[in-house]
């Protein structure tokens, strides 16, 4: 009996269940991420490389020897940066960004492959 009475507090205490860990209701959702996969086409390459590949830009921004170029269409928008080497040669892209018209985050490598054919979408 008393190793009844001594063993009845464990096995009790075995079925307690865990707290569960409360996540703020008002918490953002994380950040998506996106990889650099599909981007080799524009990723280092000029602006007449673009222009080729994606038409004639939406938008044309400089900024010292900074360059922005800007396509839309009704899927995406993709923001392209140029910037010159350190040897000052011709401006090459090293980073974009893109998003869909209404700024909702959009994968880079999907926005890429609908600007290719967007001559129909626009």
């Amino acid at each position: 009996m008393r190793i009844t009475l001594f063993l009845l507090p464990l096995g009790l205490a075995a079925c307690a269940t865990q707290p569960v860990p409360r996540v703020p209701q008002n918490s953002a959702p994380p950040a998506p991420s996106f990889s650099a996969a599909g981007l080799e086409r524009v990723m280092g390459q000029h602006a007449s490389t673009l222009t080729r590949l994606l038409g004639e830009p939406d938008a044309d921004v400089r900024e010292g020897p900074a360059r922005k170029l800007q396509f839309a269409s009704n899927i995406c928008v993709l923001d392209a940066y140029l910037y010159p080497g350190k040897d000052g040669a011709e401006p090459r892209v090293t980073y974009i960004d893109t998003r869909e018209p209404d700024g909702s985050a959009i994968d880079r490598a999907s926005c890429l492959s609908a600007l290719t054919r967007r001559d129909g979408g626009r």
